[in-house]
């Protein structure tokens, strides 16, 4: 069995973070392990409070897992601080997987701030060089690229400039773009791929960009091509929109069903 890490912060009902990343490599017949970056008071109304772990300890998360498993790909969500960071950086330099994926989480789906100023500036120098693909939405892709990001073309611009930062591959997420269709934008330096597909109108979304990111990463870990991994994943976070659960009373949370469940 194929083994992925996840490092990010926990949610504590709202299906989002370390929870929808492991829900995710279940269902993708993927086995999960994960090192938490921080603990947050989180539901589908609000996040209330949130303890960002030392480096210390993170470090001795991804040193336990990655000592007794082979992994076979990474995951990176909410990192918080620039400390963090540089941290989580240093040890993906160090272990030489290929299959990273980074989620750039700035802002939880409630609007509260999950990453430091200074810490997106050492996502950008210190952490997007390692990344085999970077994740952004619009939001995340117009602070990471310094322009603003509403349109396909800019999201084409952003996409540009992010790839000059290092990943290999950068995914621009649609869901925030001003499309008919939900697009999400592939470039890998070469040419850009479109993933399109219709914008579901209901409020099972909570975990959109988490779920996404983390079947990326299991794709990837089960040996399926980057645009493969990407076109699968982007069909399965909208079959977990679809069959989404009416439960909180914020943005209801997505039902991770196994891939290989008859929907």
């Amino acid at each position: 069995m194929r083994t992925a890490l996840t490092i990010a912060g926990s949610d504590s009902g709202a299906g989002a973070g370390i929870q929808a990343d492991l829900k995710t490599f279940s269902a993708h017949g993927v086995y999960g392990t994960s090192a938490i970056t921080a603990i947050t008071a989180q539901n589908t109304l609000t996040l209330s409070d949130t303890v960002v772990l030392t480096p210390k300890i993170v470090t001795a998360q991804i040193k336990a897992v990655v000592e007794d498993f082979q992994v076979d790909a990474i995951k990176i969500g909410m990192l918080s601080t620039r400390q963090i960071v540089k941290t989580v950086a240093a040890i993906v330099a160090k272990l030489n997987i290929k299959n990273v994926v980074v989620d750039p989480v700035m802002l939880a789906k409630t609007g509260n701030r999950l990453l430091d100023d200074d810490a997106v500036v050492a996502v950008k120098e210190n952490l997007l060089p390692y990344a085999a693909v970077v994740t952004p939405n619009a939001v995340e892709a117009a602070i990471l690229a310094g322009i603003t990001v509403s349109s396909l073309e800019s999201a084409r611009e952003a996409a540009r400039r992010l790839h000059a930062l290092g990943p290999a591959t950068v995914v621009v997420k649609g869901g925030h773009l001003d499309t008919p269709e939900a697009i999400d934008l592939l470039y890998d330096g070469k040419e850009f791929t479109e993933f399109a597909g219709p914008r579901l109108t209901c409020t099972n979304t909570h975990g959109t960009g988490c779920t996404f990111g983390a079947a990326i990463a299991a794709n990837l870990a089960l040996g399926y091509p980057i645009q493969q991994s990407v076109a699968r994943a982007k069909e399965y976070v909208a079959q977990t929109i679809r069959h989404g659960l009416p439960l909180g009373q914020g943005h209801n949370v997505m039902w991770h069903k196994p891939t290989d469940e008859p929907v």
